[in-house]
C-alpha cells in the first residue's frame, strides 16, 4: 500500500529566537498614586462645587449639565490611572 505524501515531507528546522522573559515590575511608578488621587479629588470637588454653588459661578452656570461629565470624567481618569499602580 502506498504511503501518503504527508509522511514524506521534510521537517525543516526553524531557527527560534530566544526571547528573554520580561520580569514583572515589583515597584509602582512614582507618578501614579499622586495623579490618581488628584484626579479623584478634583473630580469630587468639581461635582460638590457644581451642586452647592454652581449657579453662582459663571463658568459652571454656562456649562450646565456638562459639569457632571467633567466631574465623572476626572474620576474615571483616576480609575484608569489606578490600573498602572502595582
Amino acid at each position: 500500500m502506498p504511503e501518503s505524501s504527508s509522511r514524506n515531507k521534510k521537517k525543516t528546522d526553524k531557527v527560534k529566537v530566544q526571547k528573554t522573559p520580561k520580569k514583572p515590575r515589583t515597584t509602582s511608578r512614582v507618578w501614579v498614586a499622586p495623579v490618581m488621587l488628584a484626579c479623584w479629588l478634583l473630580g469630587l470637588a468639581w461635582l460638590v462645587v457644581f451642586y452647592v454653588a454652581g449657579q453662582n459661578i459663571p463658568v459652571m452656570d454656562d456649562l450646565g449639565n456638562w459639569n457632571l461629565l467633567i466631574g465623572m470624567g476626572l474620576i474615571a481618569v483616576g480609575f484608569v490611572v489606578s490600573t498602572q499602580w502595582v
